[in-house]
């Protein structure tokens, strides 16, 4: 985005968008994007279909209030999701139904929500891990993701979205759009994973490979 103004704008478009398809809804889910003084981030207890840019909370990079309404209590969450990795511009967050209820019939893998059955999932998502229950806002959790972060790092696999249990997905990248195509991409392939049976075999190994050198994707 070219300069604030904007920013707060997209931030409400994505949100009005992700609410009216039904990616989020009620109060539930939040927004947060980089700044070069610091974050934007809806509101606690806002609803992503009815954000108003000039009320979004502004918070320096120390996570002081600056201006705004109160932050969303996973501010802190988002914040070191920013920290870990350097290429997250955007963080999404949603109660999605589909990936919820993935969460409670139990991932594929640990590292894994899901298993690589179709190859835009491969290629814009990647890899997804679980991350186990805390309660809503427990300082724990960004602990917890931030060290997954650099693990899936350290091992060739970067990734762009960790799964909360019973609450969420959190999907990052380097703009509201991109993250909010990331996040309909990561609960499509929930919801076919969910819809199909028998279940699907993975994608070949020899398949995944050819992903890798053709779109440079990080499975």
């Amino acid at each position: 985005m070219s300069n604030e103004s904007e920013l707060r704008r997209e931030i409400c478009r994505v949100g009005r968008s992700l609410f009216e398809r039904g990616y989020a809804h009620s109060t539930a889910g939040n927004i947060s994007a980089r700044l070069a003084d610091g974050y934007l981030i809806t509101p606690t207890d806002a609803c992503l279909g009815f954000l108003d840019p000039d009320r979004l909370a502004k918070v320096g990079e120390d996570g002081v209030p600056q201006n705004g309404d109160r932050a969303s209590k996973t501010l802190a969450l988002h914040r070191r999701i920013y920290s870990a990795d350097s290429r997250a511009a955007c963080v999404i967050h949603t109660h999605s139904t589909h990936l919820v209820s993935l969460s409670l019939a139990g991932a594929w893998k640990p590292d894994d929500l899901v298993p690589p059955i179709t190859p835009y999932y491969v290629m814009k998502v990647g890899h997804v891990p679980l991350i186990p229950y805390r309660r809503p806002g427990d300082p724990a959790v960004g602990d917890l993701v931030a060290a997954k972060i650099q693990a899936m790092r350290a091992q060739g696999t970067p990734i762009r979205a960790v799964m909360l249990e019973r609450l969420g997905p959190n999907v990052w990248h380097d703009s509201p759009s991109a993250a909010m195509a990331a996040l309909e991409e990561l609960d499509e392939t929930a919801r076919l994973w969910l819809m199909t049976v028998p279940k699907p075999d993975p994608l070949s190994e020899d398949a995944l490979e050819e992903l890798r050198v053709c779109f440079g994707a990080s499975w």
